[in-house]
């Protein structure tokens, strides 16, 4: 029989073959359809009734109405590419996408049912079109109503598992994934649950995920992410996706948690902010108001009750500062060390001598141990005796100094110096400290110092560090301090060296700078003077431009000239890592010159001419009238030449240098700032760059600045601290059209680190590239 509509003969596919074989058992008859809601209604009736053809009496036919289901059958094809077919189900029957078919027929055999549905062509095509937009590979024009993709597009970034993760999102269902060989992950969406209690140093956390019915272990998952896989194998063999937030939140707790036999983790309460990450889920609400509260006293110290200044302090501190000793005291009733990094000159000794006496009044009979530079050994000394001169002190140093409990237990504070702690390690590891106080802490950031293996054996029942730059040469500088204070915080060092430093110094990876943040902000407080002290008077920094004479212009491009075809050279040979130190060499030469060619002792130069002692002299003489003067160079001999020019003029000055004594260099200290005749300090770079108050000076000059602003900042921030009533005038002294030239362009050009610090000269070449060499020595 055919069915004739608008006189139009339509002999159309077998998908009416299901309802004709349930309606005319016989099977001779048989009918091609379109219009079947017509034929249902009807032809059926008439042919059924002319042909004395009845139904069986568990058949029925029902014409219905229902609205499709899209979800998306997937297929692996030749082991090369992955079919992607929209298809629809309504009431249970799954139809492809065919746009030019509008009617659905399906039959039920266990019911005997037969369901006459016209297709919903509308939601069809909005479907299809979501489907499309899931890569653009399938938005090319194509003349099938399914997609295909290369394997390699499937798996590049992750594509199919955060294709499948969206579609479940949407709760649109993905089907075929049971016969995946090279895609078989597990398509439900995982759910995370944890448990955890608390104990006295540690958090047991145990974690469960579950993919659908199939369940795995917080062990399980650990492992996977310290293997940097993105999936875990689950007990029914597919995979199962790691979530990109938990590869953030949860990934880090896991690196620094430690794996237990019982599958929970281990962590201390130390690192609370990686627990923090996750409190929502946690289902311990003791915990959740434990994180609450030590957030709190963190962030809101002023906000916490917390004991006044002792009236014994003879000083009014400000209020940053009084701010820095409640974060000391949270710090010490959370049982924590910290890192007291308030830029210099902010009175960050001041802060620390508070919180000892605070100390001796809460633990009667507490002895504290205080390590700085030699160089500051009698500061902390002065600083004492005028701020809190009821303190006892002892200063343990020099070749008569003597170690006993008895003697030292008669003291709050012992004084010391970094050497005497390193060679004296075994008298003092016996002493039990209260405290152990490390100023200018960045003496220690080399874990594999004698001076910091040596600290690291102290006993204390907490510890601090002080330094206005705690982060001097790379990342890296953190982990020996950080690890100090509080021991685990950052990891094992080959772990801190590749989640942190490496991406951070080499690469500029800000999500690894957020993660170390995260880390380490509740134990470390710094403020810079913009934030704080915007009383102190204005600080002008000046490049006083000095242009050298014929001969040593001439000398200066004779060494620039060889160094560049000899370096150029070596770097091709033998790149550029291992020509690194003939690359030192070469820029120390030409700074050399640039301060002057006298310094050159070895290549006998004859040119004698220095055009920045000549511009300095003049300063001295004719610009600063009788203000007082620093002068810093990071060569002695710079100094020794200025130092002779001095002599030659009669003018008067004090000097000092790494190879001045501790008692000299106070006494140079206290004439400078007291002798209104002494208006020049000749000082080295690195003897004198820090723990110097120097507030009579007002002019400061920096005859050799180099790479590292955060060198030049603590020779100016010698007088430019607290105390300071006079504007300040730093000078950097920069021979023009020279490599020193070059490198204030280059800092401007590109940033050295995140932080801009760059401290050694090694440190500045790792950063270089041959093209820098090059323009280095142009």
């Amino acid at each position: 029989f055919f069915y004739h509509a608008d006189a139009k003969l339509h002999l159309l596919g077998s998908y009416a073959d299901a309802v004709i074989a349930g309606l005319f058992a016989h099977g001779f008859v048989k009918i091609h359809v379109t219009q079947l809601n017509e034929v249902v209604t009807h032809v059926l009736p008439q042919l059924m009734k002319k042909y004395k053809v009845e139904l069986p009496e568990n058949l029925k036919i029902e014409h219905i109405e229902a609205k499709p289901e899209g979800e998306l059958y997937v297929k692996e094809v030749d082991n090369k590419f992955m079919l992607f077919q929209p298809q629809y189900k309504y009431s249970g029957a799954t139809v492809q996408y065919e746009p030019e078919q509008n009617t659905v027929i399906h039959h039920n055999p266990d019911t005997g049912h037969t369901f006459v549905m016209q297709k919903d062509a509308a939601a069809e095509k909005l479907f299809f079109n979501e489907i499309r937009q899931l890569h653009t590979h399938f938005q090319k024009p194509s003349l099938n109503n399914y997609f295909y993709l290369p394997f390699e597009e499937t798996m590049k970034d992750r594509w199919f598992l955060k294709m499948v993760k969206n579609l479940k999102e949407k709760n649109i269902e993905i089907a075929g994934t049971d016969a995946l060989k090279r895609h078989r992950y597990n398509v439900h969406v995982p759910e995370l649950l944890m448990k955890a209690e608390a104990n006295n140093d540690w958090f047991d956390v145990r974690i469960t995920v579950t993919y659908g019915d199939q369940q795995v272990s917080a062990r399980e998952i650990i492992k996977a992410i310290l293997n940097n896989e993105d999936s875990v194998q689950l007990p029914d063999g597919t995979y199962g996706v790691l979530l990109d937030e938990w590869l953030k939140d949860f990934g880090m707790l896991a690196k620094m948690s430690e794996s237990q036999k019982d599958g929970s983790i281990k962590v201390n309460k130390i690192h609370f902010t990686l627990i923090d990450v996750l409190h929502a889920g946690l289902d311990n609400k003791k915990i959740q108001e434990e994180l609450k509260e030590k957030k709190l006293r963190l962030q809101k110290v002023d906000e916490i009750v917390a004991v006044e200044p002792s009236p014994a302090i003879n000083a009014v501190l400000r209020p940053y500062q009084v701010h820095g000793f409640k974060w000391l005291q949270t710090l010490d009733g959370l049982g924590w060390g910290g890192c007291l990094a308030d830029d210099m000159g902010l009175g960050k000794t001041l802060q620390m001598i508070t919180f000892i006496y605070y100390l001796k009044e809460k633990y009667p009979g507490s002895t504290h141990l205080v390590i700085c530079p030699t160089s500051l050994i009698y500061n902390w000394e002065s600083e004492i005796k005028k701020f809190a001169p009821s303190l006892t002190y002892h200063i343990y140093y020099g070749v008569e100094r003597e170690f006993t409990d008895a003697h030292f237990n008669d003291y709050d504070v012992i004084i010391t110096s970094y050497g005497i702690a390193r060679n004296d390690v075994e008298d003092l590891v016996r002493f039990q400290w209260h405290y152990i106080i490390l100023d200018e802490s960045q003496a220690i950031k080399n874990p594999d110092a004698q001076v910091n293996k040596a600290l690291q054996l102290l006993s204390a029942k907490n510890k601090m560090i002080m330094s206005g730059t705690p982060l001097q040469n790379n990342t890296f500088d953190l982990y020996a301090q950080f690890n100090f204070i509080n021991p685990g915080l950052l990891g094992k060092r080959d772990f801190f060296r590749e989640e942190y430093a490496n991406p951070i110094d080499k690469f500029g990876n800000s999500a690894a700078a957020a993660g170390l943040r995260q880390l380490v902000y509740p134990f470390i407080l710094r403020r810079t003077k913009a934030e704080v002290a915007p009383d102190l008077p204005d600080k002008t920094e000046i490049v006083l431009w000095c242009e050298m004479g014929k001969e040593q212009r001439a000398l200066y491009n004779e060494f620039r000239n060889h160094y560049r075809v000899y370096l150029m050279d070596k770097i091709k040979e033998v790149g550029l890592n291992n020509a690194g130190m003939m690359v030192l060499e070469g820029l120390l030469r030409l700074r050399q010159i640039c301060d002057s060619p006298l310094l050159l002792k070895d290549k006998n130069p004859g040119a004698t001419e220095s055009a920045k002692l000549d511009e300095l002299m003049r300063e001295i003489n004719e610009n600063t009238g009788g203000h007082k003067l620093l002068i810093f160079s990071q060569f002695t001999e710079m100094l020794h030449i200025i130092k002779t020019q001095l002599i030659n003029e009669n003018i008067a000055y004090a000097y000092l240098d790494g190879s001045t004594p501790a008692e000299k260099r106070k006494q140079a200290v206290d004439n400078f700032q007291d002798d209104p005749a002494l208006r020049v300090f000749l000082i080295s770079l690195k003897a004198g760059g820090v723990g110097l108050n120097l507030t009579a000076a007002d002019y400061v000059y920096l005859v050799d600045p180099w790479w590292n602003p955060a060198a030049e900042q603590q020779a100016i921030d010698r007088t430019h601290r607290i105390g300071q009533k006079n504007k300040i005038f730093a000078y950097k002294m920069i021979c023009k059209d020279s490599v020193e030239e070059k490198i204030l362009l280059m800092q401007e050009k590109k940033k050295l680190l995140s932080s801009e610090i760059i401290g050694e000269d090694a440190g500045f070449v790792k950063k270089l590239t041959a093209d820098d060499v090059s323009f280095l020595f142009s």
